[in-house]
């Protein structure tokens, strides 16, 4: 009986080291194709990329410049603007809100911003600010359409999300994402400020392959809501292992996140429209599905993937932006694309 249980359970262990060198060597595989990508890539990638899958890094890598001027070079840890990627983060604390009761999704924004003088304030709801349905283009000016009727991405809705977060909470926005940003150990994330830049690498301009340093941040007061939170590839991957694995949100609330009643297109996500939830777009009807959002401006982009059947994120920052907006997300999309044709989707370990 000891002989036959020795012999299954060495069977099991070989199975196991079996199966765990197989995937080893499949992932070995994709490291060769993407570090080809960023060599021959055409404007030259200058960032970090991760890919993780089970919630461990199966590829990183910095290339190029953190600072062209002083030639310093970009590391994991290395601090990027992550723009309209933020919108996530702020979708999270409003919710979190909408679990301790304090928020209402559906009811007017009049209710938490009680000193709004636009008469809009009385039919927009946060649902509506959180999936871009607004309407709002211009604080004085009329809607662009009646709330909920349509989709129009822009900067408007999201900096009164966190005007309503900081309506209920009685704290700053940033105090409120400092805390969760602490909780989550993703120490190397913070709200950008004039006076709180730490470690941010510098952001440059792109045209024609001449390099020069964006001037004017973006990033206003009341635009960190929208565009302002600073981040690291490292601390996204915590983002995602914690956001889209139950560790932040209730599940129910969580996949508020996810549903959507409004369709639009990014070439990051393909040709076709798709669903836009709260501060995620959503790809459902094709396999993988997954989930994401992208960030531009001010020269930074970044792009930042979760596949959840096979628990696989893709995070792409950089700290170049091109003047062609054909070429806004290449490097991203290619190895977007990169992977879909892998196996990495198909492994079980």
């Amino acid at each position: 009986m000891n002989s036959i249980f020795r012999f299954s359970a060495l069977l099991a262990v070989f199975f196991l080291f079996s199966n765990w060198n197989s995937f080893a060597q499949k992932n070995a595989t994709i490291a060769p194709q993407i570090d080809s990508v960023l060599s021959n890539s055409s404007p030259k990638f200058n960032g970090t990329i991760l890919i993780s899958k089970n919630g461990k890094s199966i590829y990183s890598k910095a290339v190029g410049f953190a600072d062209f001027d002083k030639k310093a070079p970009l590391k994991m840890d290395s601090q990027f603007e992550i723009m309209s990627n933020t919108r996530q983060i702020t979708a999270v604390l409003i919710m979190k809100e909408v679990e301790q009761g304090k928020i209402d999704l559906q009811v007017p924004i009049r209710k938490y911003l009680p000193n709004l003088k636009q008469s809009w304030a009385d039919s927009i709801t946060t649902h509506q600010l959180l999936n871009h349905t607004h309407g709002i283009v211009d604080l004085n000016k009329p809607l662009a359409f009646k709330p909920g009727s349509q989709f129009k991405y822009g900067n408007e809705g999201y900096p009164f999300l966190g005007l309503i977060i900081e309506s209920v909470s009685n704290k700053t926005y940033a105090e409120m994402a400092s805390a969760l940003f602490k909780k989550l150990k993703m120490n190397n994330t913070f709200c950008y400020s004039e006076g709180n830049t730490q470690n941010l690498v510098t952001g440059y301009m792109n045209e024609n392959n001449k390099i020069e340093k964006a001037e004017n941040s973006l990033i206003t007061p009341e635009k960190v809501p929208s565009a302002g939170i600073v981040s690291t590839a490292n601390d996204l991957l915590i983002w995602n292992n914690n956001l889209h694995k139950g560790k932040i949100l209730k599940p129910e609330t969580y996949q508020l996140m996810l549903q959507y009643n409004i369709l639009a297109q990014h070439n990051v996500f393909g040709k076709e429209k798709i669903g836009y939830g709260y501060g995620l777009r959503i790809v459902d009807k094709e396999s993988p599905k997954y989930y994401g959002h992208t960030g531009l401006g001010n020269g930074f982009s970044s792009v930042n993937l979760y596949f959840p059947v096979s628990d696989v994120s893709m995070i792409v920052l950089e700290n170049e932006m091109n003047a062609n907006s054909d070429l806004f997300y290449k490097t991203g999309i290619t190895i977007k694309n990169l992977l879909l044709k892998s196996d990495l989707f198909n492994q079980k370990q």
